[in-house]
């Protein structure tokens, strides 16, 4: 039986102040063997996050089926409104968790964020200056990886193929990608040249952009995520399930991945090492921090038969000889473009 009127009955919820929300799937079962440092890993990723975001960031964590150590942490998160929601399941996947952790939002920008990411002051609004000046940019990373240059980048090689806007230009932090080939386990993973050279875009109004991205930490228009909610086969979690349902949506609009010069993001691995507490102890929290005003651009993505035309524009620039030849006029010598 039910007795009076529920006041929340059509009351309108208001408008929020976030635009921007940052999901992290966390799935650490338990705390031996692989994962024995992954909550001390967990813990400097959130700690960096919460200190680095703006106030207008909605932090969305969901719990992927881990122990109860983990469990216990998040929720002191919470509790202590550090972050903003909290969802807990069973083990259901990446994809699945991420599809939870987006679902009955709508956020101008969502960020998609692994649980071994360390963040470092400035990351949002080098974001926000790469989408306010590349209309087309569907994706943005915080790490710029001169080997993604050719990964799902056919709209941007059709776009901007002779342009002089289009040019190799000096990496800022070979530092970082040497930090990052030692996090996945491959110290070999870069050549000289990816070290010294990445292949950038410029806006032409003093922006520059890397070309490609990756999505163990990457930024996406929020509007793409009306493609992932209604995926029919949402819940298969192949090997191939994050390109299948984040990178291949972006490509098939026509968007364009980008990253920023400078590297703001670290991929940390399952195991603590000094240099990340080092860092995390740098950062220091700025409430009153200028937030770069967010202006995306309507752009609804390219029509099935222009996307067909930059795939099979893209097959013909990417085969071994072109490739080369294309290399050589944005910048590079003989010798690099053969081994680049």
């Amino acid at each position: 039986m039910r007795i009076g009127f529920n006041p929340n009955k059509d009351k309108s919820l208001g408008k929020l102040d976030f635009f921007h929300q940052v999901v992290v799937p966390v799935h650490i079962p338990y705390m031996k063997d692989y994962f024995i440092d992954s909550l001390i890993i967990l813990k400097y990723c959130l700690e960096s996050l919460i200190i680095t975001t703006h106030n207008n960031t909605y932090i969305t964590v969901v719990n992927n089926g881990s122990c109860n150590e983990v469990v216990q942490f998040l929720d002191g998160l919470k509790n202590g409104g550090e972050i903003q929601e909290l969802i807990h399941t069973t083990s259901i996947g990446k994809i699945n968790a991420i599809v939870k952790g987006i679902a009955g939002h709508k956020f101008d920008l969502v960020s998609l964020v692994d649980a071994d990411v360390l963040f470092v002051q400035g990351w949002q609004n080098a974001t926000y200056k790469v989408f306010n000046a590349f209309p087309k940019a569907g994706v943005v990373t915080p790490t710029p990886n001169p080997k993604l240059v050719k990964y799902h980048t056919n709209a941007l090689f059709f776009d901007r193929l002779f342009s002089s806007s289009l040019k190799f230009s000096k990496v800022r932090d070979s530092k970082a990608l040497i930090m990052f080939a030692d996090s996945i386990g491959n110290q070999n993973l870069y050549k000289d040249v990816h070290l010294s050279k990445y292949l950038t875009v410029n806006s032409g109004t003093g922006v520059n952009a890397v070309v490609g991205s990756g999505h163990f930490v990457a930024t996406y228009r929020g509007d793409l995520f009306k493609t992932l909610d209604n995926s029919k086969d949402v819940y298969f979690l192949g090997g191939n399930a994050v390109e299948k349902h984040l990178d291949h949506p972006i490509a098939k609009k026509g968007f364009w991945r980008l990253a920023t010069r400078d590297n703001y993001t670290y991929h940390m691995g399952n195991t603590s090492e000094p240099w990340m507490q080092q860092l995390l102890s740098e950062q220091k929290k700025n409430k009153e921090e200028h937030i770069e005003n967010l202006n995306l651009f309507d752009y609804k993505g390219g029509n099935v038969i222009a996307i067909l035309i930059q795939n099979l524009f893209a097959k013909l620039l990417f085969r071994k000889k072109v490739w080369k030849l294309y290399l050589r006029k944005k910048g590079l010598t003989r010798l690099e473009a053969e081994s680049y």
